[in-house]
C-alpha cells in the first residue's frame, strides 16, 4: 500500500455550540490540514498521485475557509468542530479533483488512489481525524 500527504494551513474563528467552556466564545486557530491519499497501484510516471493535484485541492479549501467565521458556513451547523472541518474538508477535495476527472472517492476492492484521510489541528497539540475506516 502506498500513502502521499500534503498539508495546508489556514485561519479562521468559531465558536462552538452546547459547549460548556471557554470555547462556547467567539475564538480563532490556526489550522494545519493533512490530507492522505492512499492506493496500490502506481501510474504511468511512477507515481500513486501527483502531489501538485492534490496540494492544489486541499489549498483551494482552505482557501475558502481562511479569515473566515467558520459558524457562517452552512455545512457546520452553526458548531464547526475539528471532526465537522475534517470532514467538510475532505468532501471538498474529492468534488474539487473530479472536475480535473480524478476520482478520489473509495470503493471496495479499489486499488487505485483514493483519499484516505484528512486531519485538522487546531493546535499543535490538538487535532481531529476524518478517516473512511
Amino acid at each position: 500500500m502506498y500513502q502521499v500527504r500534503v498539508e495546508a494551513d489556514f485561519s479562521a474563528a468559531h465558536f462552538l455550540r452546547d459547549y460548556n467552556g471557554k470555547c462556547e466564545n467567539l475564538h480563532g486557530h490556526n489550522y494545519k490540514v493533512y490530507a492522505c491519499v492512499k492506493g496500490e497501484v502506481l501510474n504511468e510516471g511512477g507515481m500513486l498521485l501527483d502531489f501538485t493535484f492534490l496540494k492544489g485541492a486541499l489549498r483551494e479549501v482552505c482557501k475558502r475557509l481562511d479569515h473566515t467565521n467558520l459558524n457562517d458556513i452552512e455545512e457546520f451547523d452553526q458548531n464547526p468542530s475539528a471532526e465537522r472541518i475534517a470532514s467538510y474538508i475532505h468532501r471538498e477535495i474529492i468534488q474539487l479533483l473530479k472536475y480535473k476527472n480524478l476520482d478520489l472517492t473509495w470503493q471496495e476492492g479499489k486499488k487505485e488512489a483514493y483519499l484516505y484521510s484528512v486531519s485538522v489541528f487546531e493546535t499543535e497539540t490538538s487535532k481531529a481525524t476524518y478517516s473512511i475506516f
